[in-house]
C-alpha cells in the first residue's frame, strides 16, 4: 500500500511541475507579446517612415529596372536541330561572357540590354508519332512510334519524352529571350535569325533540297498527265462498246492500280507543295512574341519587398543592440 501511495504522490509531483511549467511558458509568451506591442507602439512612427521610403523606393525600382521576355516559335530544317542548340549556347556564352564585339557583328543593338538567351524544345509527342500532315511518309511515322516505345521499355515515358535524344526531334523549338526593357523585332530577333540562317553547308543543302523536290513534283506531273491521257482513251472506247464489257475489263485490268497511283502522286504533289512553304529557311523563324514584362522572382516586386526587408533589418538591428547591451551590463 506505502508504495502505490508512493507512486501516486510522484505522479502528482510530476503533474504538478508539468503544469508549472506549461504555465510558465504561457507567462513567458504573454509577456513578449506585450513587449513586441510595447516595441511597436514605440517605434510606430520609424515603422510608417520605413514603409513609405521602401515603398517609394520599391516603385522606382520597379520602374528603372523592367525586365521582359521574349519568344520565337522555330522551326529547324535538314536536320539542323543540334547545329541551332550549339548557336543558341554560342551566343548565351557570349552575353554571359559580356562580348559586346560578338553581339554587335551580329547585328544586335543594345547589346547591354540583353541577359540571357536559350531554346527548349515543344513537347509536341503526338504529332512526332503520328504527323497527320504527311500522309505520304506513312512508314516514317510508324517509325517515329516504334523508336519511342522501345525507348520506354525499359524507363518512365515522362523520361523518354522530356530526354534531349528525344525532345530534339520534336518539329518545333521554343528560343527565349530576356532583356533589361523593351526590344523590336527588327533590333533585336531579326539578327538572330540571320546570324542562324548563315551557314554555308545547310544554304548550299537547302538549294539541293529544293532543286530536287521542283524535279520531283515536275516528274509526277508529267506521270499523271501520262495516266490522264491513259484514262481519256480507256473512257472513249468503252463509250464505243456501249456493252457491260466495261465492268469485266475493269475487274480484270489494271486500271484500279492506275487511278490509285495518279491518287497518290496528287498526294504526294500537295505534300512537297506545302512542305516547300516552310523550306525556304533552314531555321524557319514561325512566328514571335515580344516584351512579355517578367514577373518570375524579385521582378516588379520591389514595392512589396522592399518595405518588408527595412523593417525588419530594423527590428534585427534593435534585438542586436538589445542584446549587446544586456551582454555589456553581464560583462562588467
Amino acid at each position: 500500500m506505502s508504495t502505490n501511495a508512493s507512486k501516486n504522490d510522484d505522479q502528482e509531483i510530476d503533474l504538478s511541475q508539468i503544469s508549472k511549467k506549461i504555465g510558465g511558458l504561457f507567462d513567458h509568451l504573454a509577456t513578449s507579446l506585450f513587449k513586441g506591442i510595447l516595441f511597436i507602439k514605440k517605434n510606430i512612427l520609424t515603422f510608417l517612415v520605413l514603409l513609405i521610403v521602401g515603398v517609394g523606393l520599391g516603385f522606382l525600382l520597379d520602374a528603372t529596372n523592367k525586365s521582359y521576355n521574349h519568344q520565337i516559335i522555330v522551326s529547324p530544317n535538314f536536320s539542323s536541330t543540334d547545329y541551332l542548340y550549339s548557336k543558341i549556347n554560342l551566343i548565351n556564352s557570349k552575353i554571359k561572357q559580356n562580348d559586346t564585339l560578338f553581339l554587335k557583328s551580329i547585328g544586335i543593338e543594345n547589346t547591354k540590354n540583353i541577359s540571357n538567351i536559350s531554346i527548349s524544345p515543344i513537347n509536341d509527342i503526338y504529332n512526332f508519332v503520328n504527323d497527320k500532315s504527311n500522309t505520304v511518309n506513312n512508314a516514317q511515322n510508324s517509325q517515329n512510334f516504334e523508336l519511342l516505345k522501345l525507348l520506354s521499355e525499359d524507363g518512365d515515358i515522362n523520361k523518354v519524352i522530356k530526354d534531349s535524344l528525344t525532345s530534339k526531334n520534336f518539329s518545333q523549338h521554343r528560343i527565349n529571350i530576356s532583356t533589361q526593357g523593351f526590344v523590336t523585332k527588327k533590333n533585336t530577333l531579326d539578327p538572330i535569325m540571320t546570324y542562324l540562317n548563315n551557314n554555308a553547308f545547310y544554304t548550299d543543302y537547302k538549294r539541293t533540297y529544293l532543286s530536287n523536290t521542283r524535279a520531283k513534283i515536275k516528274a509526277d506531273s508529267i506521270v499523271i498527265a501520262q495516266i490522264d491521257v491513259l484514262l481519256k482513251d480507256f473512257s472513249s472506247n468503252a463509250e464505243g462498246q456501249k456493252n457491260d464489257k466495261l465492268v469485266y475489263y475493269n475487274e480484270n485490268t489494271q486500271l484500279n492500280d492506275i487511278i490509285k497511283t495518279k491518287t497518290d502522286l496528287v498526294a504526294e504533289i500537295g505534300y512537297l507543295r506545302t512542305q516547300m512553304i516552310g523550306l525556304n529557311k533552314v531555321i524557319l523563324d514561325k512566328s514571335s512574341v515580344l516584351n512579355i514584362r517578367n514577373t518570375k522572382g524579385l521582378d516588379n516586386k520591389m514595392k512589396l519587398v522592399l518595405p518588408i526587408l527595412l523593417i525588419f533589418g530594423f527590428i534585427g538591428w534593435k534585438i542586436f543592440i538589445a542584446f549587446y547591451q544586456k551582454q555589456e551590463v553581464l560583462n562588467k
